[in-house]
Order: structure tokens, then sequence, then C-alpha cells
């Protein structure tokens, strides 16, 4: 097999994620929710998944793109009869005093030249393939119909056509218009129009208001604009990827459920969205943990769903897989997991809103409560063993990477603790961060001059790298520089990726690399002075994406092919975060 690159684009508006084929295909699509059931499949399985394409007839090229600084996606294709432009977007804008954001799928296709001739496809399904809609014809519109579902596809095509798949000649600007419950009522051209032109108008806006410095400034633009479609925006839910089980590496087994709020990740999302000045992110998750936190009288989960959802089952469903890779997995077991970072990963997370002065923390009801309620969590697990941040299935250690973000969360309640002026509670956070520290010392190797991944082991780990970025280890010292010296000539490929470890695990020795820890690589370069070192691998590691900027979770070392669930918002967080990491530094106007 040549280098796998995935060929799809993704669109939202954080109600909803697609997946858009360059061969015009929706080839993912959870409706009502992020982790509800697929309507279309095809990444899963060709022939339950469904389809919804606008194919021309014979042999066809395409390319895609972006339209500039936005969501909006353009598929071109070009076939013996001419070529026409699909545009693709989720309708994202401000109305009403709220930001309207419905479950509409909008799909624009215009002659661009000749007369091509097309067919459309458009054949949803229910219940991760296992049933189909009963597909009913109206005058303008076919409507779908299951059990208590209801989709409609509104268009100004002809009805017969896209009803019985017929082949016909476009020859003026058409809409497909795909409603999940309600559908649309108003005039459809000059409606559609409008929300075209209010989505790009909305996204260009954000990205103006956004402050982004100019080192690679394109490629951090496509990923803020990736990762903010990854909020859930009803209940502040951000969630690691819109996909299942998307093979870490082929025949590997590791296929996993993404399409949940990990609360590690989300900590290293709203990191990024705040060096670019976006923090209304930031203000819905705290509602999202809040009520997590006050329903939730044991230990946090690793991660919950969308709606704060406890119980996310594992189970197979019987699909071909991506590329034939079995098993697909539906929901994700890591929930029953003892993950014990996440308490201080809260606390970092929602540190800004305490100690940024743009922000009124008496606006936020209950401060001490949470402080406290989360300080109690990490008392109650500082001395025990967890399943670290790569979700060990099978055995338990004192990680140090566990440790590293209870000391930082420690760090993060005492700053929030005096803003609040509790001075009991600082002094706890205090004589707690001491605690952790301790254990992070017991991981440390005086003879290798390295911190391991857990106590009592010689394994080393790509997580420990942030022992510099969190300021634990002093980046100017001699320690932070022979710590990161190790890891780099154990962990490090020729092409500048990273592998998380190297030890066996549950599922064997991993056999890809995971793109985040290259990133992590390149901002402890920044850290510790090696500026242009940083600059350079950060280059090579855009080599990695797709056609549209896109990153994956894994990447294969030999070949550069991009596995795992996609876009991957770990990547493009660590993508982000070490561009702004490098450029602080540099602290002058760069042009890559």
């Amino acid at each position: 097999m040549g280098k796998h690159l995935y060929q799809t684009g993704l669109i939202g508006n954080c109600a909803f994620l697609a997946h858009v084929h360059k061969n015009t295909n929706i080839e993912w699509l959870c409706w009502p929710r992020f982790d509800s059931s697929f309507i279309f499949g095809g990444l899963l399985d060709k022939h339950k998944g469904g389809e919804f394409s606008i194919k021309p007839e014979g042999e066809f090229t395409s390319r895609q793109y972006y339209l500039e600084n936005t969501n909006v996606l353009c598929t071109e294709i070009e076939c013996e009869s001419g070529s026409y432009r699909v545009t693709d977007f989720a309708p994202r804008f401000y109305q009403y005093e709220r930001y309207f954001k419905p479950l509409m799928l909008v799909r624009k296709v215009e002659v661009l030249k000749g007369s091509p001739r097309i067919c459309v496809t458009c054949k949803p399904v229910r219940c991760y393939g296992q049933e189909k809609f009963e597909a009913l014809r109206g005058s303008s519109h076919v409507e779908y119909v299951g059990d208590d579902e209801k989709i409609r596809l509104t268009t100004n095509m002809p009805i017969n056509y896209v009803f019985d798949q017929q082949h016909f000649t476009l020859n003026e600007t058409k809409y497909l218009v795909l409603t999940y419950g309600k559908h649309l009522e108003a005039p459809l051209v000059s409606t559609m129009d409008s929300f075209l032109r209010e989505t790009i108008q909305y996204w260009r806006t954000w990205i103006k208001r956004t402050s982004i410095a100019q080192f690679h400034q394109e490629v951090v633009i496509r990923s803020a604009l990736v990762l903010k479609i990854h909020q859930f925006e009803d209940t502040g839910a951000i969630i690691a990827a819109s996909t299942t089980s998307l093979p870490e590496f082929p025949g590997s087994g590791r296929n996993w459920d993404y399409r949940y709020c990990w609360m590690r990740d989300t900590y290293y999302i709203l990191t990024a969205l705040n060096h670019i000045g976006h923090f209304s992110e930031m203000e819905n998750y705290f509602n999202y943990i809040t009520d997590i936190s006050f329903n939730e009288p044991n230990r946090y989960q690793p991660l919950y769903g969308v709606t704060g959802k406890k119980q996310l089952i594992e189970k197979e469903v019987e699909l071909e897989g991506y590329l034939g890779n079995k098993p697909v997995r539906i929901g994700n077991q890591a929930y029953e997991h003892i993950q014990n970072d996440i308490y201080g990963q809260v606390l970092i997370s929602v540190l800004p809103l305490y100690t940024d002065h743009r922000f009124i923390f008496s606006e936020r009801k209950d401060s001490a409560r949470v402080v406290e309620y989360l300080l109690h969590k990490i008392e109650a697990t500082v001395d025990e063993k967890d399943a670290g941040i790569w979700e060990f299935r099978n055995f338990a250690n004192i990680h140090c990477y566990t440790n590293l973000f209870q000391w930082a969360g420690c760090m993060a309640a005492a700053k929030m603790a005096r803003t609040i002026g509790n001075e009991a509670l600082e002094k706890r956070a205090l004589a707690l961060r001491d605690q952790a520290a301790a254990h992070i010392e017991s991981c440390y190797d005086e003879k290798r001059k390295v911190y391991t991944h857990a106590a009592g082991s010689e394994h080393l780990d790509a997580s420990t790298l942030q022992l510099i970025m969190m300021g634990y280890l002093d980046p100017a010292s001699q320690r932070a520089k022979d710590h990161l010296a190790v890891l780099e000539a154990a962990l490090k490929t020729p092409g500048g990726l990273f592998y998380r470890y190297l030890h066996a695990d549950d599922f064997g020795k991993p056999k890809s690399t995971f793109l985040v820890c290259a990133f992590w690589y390149v901002e402890a370069l920044a850290c510790v002075g090696r500026i242009e070192e940083a600059k350079e691998e950060f280059a090579r590691l855009l080599q990695y994406s797709n056609h549209l900027l896109l990153f994956s979770e894994d990447v294969d070392e030999e070949n550069g092919s991009q596995w795992g669930n996609f876009p991957q918002a770990y990547s493009h967080v660590g993508l982000m975060n070490a561009a702004y990491r490098i450029a602080m530094k540099l602290d002058r106007p760069i042009f890559a």
C-alpha cells in the first residue's frame, strides 16, 4: 500500500459535523448529535453506509478547497462534458440574539464550463447502517421517514431525476438542502444565497477577531477553524474527533470511538483557543463542567457524552470498517478507566476565568465550591495508580504525567483561591502540589538523566515532554535539556515524528507515531531555547496534512501515511500551541 491520506474535508456549525469526499460524497454525517448514529457512513461501509453524492457521467478529476478563512468547502469536478463546483456548508451566523446553527446541510451546485451531466444520489440510513429510510416523493422534495425520524431533501433540481438517481444536464445553479426534523419553509434560492453569504461572513469575522501571529499563519487559521466546530455548542462539550474506528494502523485493532468529550483533550483545545483570543468556548465549557461536577458524587470519568452522559458502553457494529479494518466500535470503554490527571486539567482549563481581568469572576456562582470539589478529588487520588494518558486497559501505575497535572492543577487552584480570597483553600492546594511533586521525582532516573513514564519503570514516554512545557522543569535548567535529549534520542524518528512510547501495551507495540507528540517536541525545543530547530521541525511536520491542511491522529513513519480518527483535535491543538510558543519566543513578526 502506498501513502495513505484521508480524502475528505470537514464542514460544521457547532451543532453537527460532516465529511465531504473529493468525489462529492458525504462520507460521514451523524444526526442529530455528534455522537448519534450516522445517516451517511460510507467512510466505514460502502454498502451499508448510504450515500449523498453529485457525481458526473463517466470519468472525472476533482480538486477541493476551502473558501479562505471559512468552514465552507468547495469541490470542483471536471469531466468529459464540462465542469461544475459543489459548495458545501453548514449554516452558522448570528440572528435574533443567538447563533443560528440548524441541522441543515446545504449543497450549492454551479456550472463552471460546458454542460456537465450529473447524477444525484441521496440514500440516508439509520441505526449505523442496519436500517434504511423510506423515501417519499414530494413536489420539490424527497422525504425520508424511519420510525420517529424525518429527513427532507429540498431542491430546485428536477425531483424525478433526484428520486430515480437519473443523469441530467446541469445548465444553471441548483441547491440541495438536507434538513433533520424541521423542514425548510422559506424560498429556496434566495434563502440559501443569503445563508451562504451570512455563513462566509460569520467565519471571516471570527478569524478577524483572533490574535494569530504571522508564523505559519495560514495553517494555524485552518486549525483554529477545525477546533471551533468540534464544540457542541448546545452544552459546551468539545469532542476529540467526529469519527469512530479509523484505525491507528492497518490491522492493529486499535479502532476507537472519539465522538466524546475527553476532559484532557478539552484542556489542550481551550489553551489553544485562549492563545488566539477566543474565550466564549471556555465559558461554555465551564457550564458543561459545572453541571457534571455537581452531579458526580464520586470521581470524574475521563470522558463523557456531549450531553454529559456517563455510560458510553462500548460495542461492536457489523460493518466493513474503514478499508476493511474491523472492528467498528460504538461507545468507548475508557469511560470506566481511572485517570487522575483530569482533575488538574479541569482546574487549569478554567483558570483564566479567575486570573484574566477580561472576565468578572464574581459572575460565576459557586466558585469556591468548584475549586474545593476538584481539590478534594486530587487529594483522594494523588497517591493512586491509574491508567495514564494513553488509557492502558490492563495495568496501572503511578504515572509521571498524571502527577504533573495534579501538580499543575494545584498551582491553578492556589491562584484561583487567591483571587476569590480563600486563604485556607490556597494553603491546601499548595500542600497537595508538594505531594504530587514528590511522586514526579520518584519517576526520575538519575543514571540516564530522564524522567520515565511511571515510578519504578524504565520506559520512556513522550507525555513527559510536558514537564518542560508546564514549567515543572525550568526550561533553562540542565535537567530539562538532558531530559529532552534522552527522549528525542529514544522516541524521535528521522522524519521528525515522535512515538508516544515504544514498549508493549495491551495491543502489542505501537506501529505508528502519534502526531501531537511531535508538536509537543517542537514546543519543548522552543522552551529550552532551540528556536531554529523548533522552526525547522515545525515546518517538516506540515507535510503530514492532507490536501486541506487537515491532520490525523497517527502517522506512519515509513511513508507519512495518515491513520487514526480524522481530523484529530489533538493534532490541530498541538500545531497551534507549538506555533504560539515559537512566535512568543521570537516576539516579532514572522513570515513563514
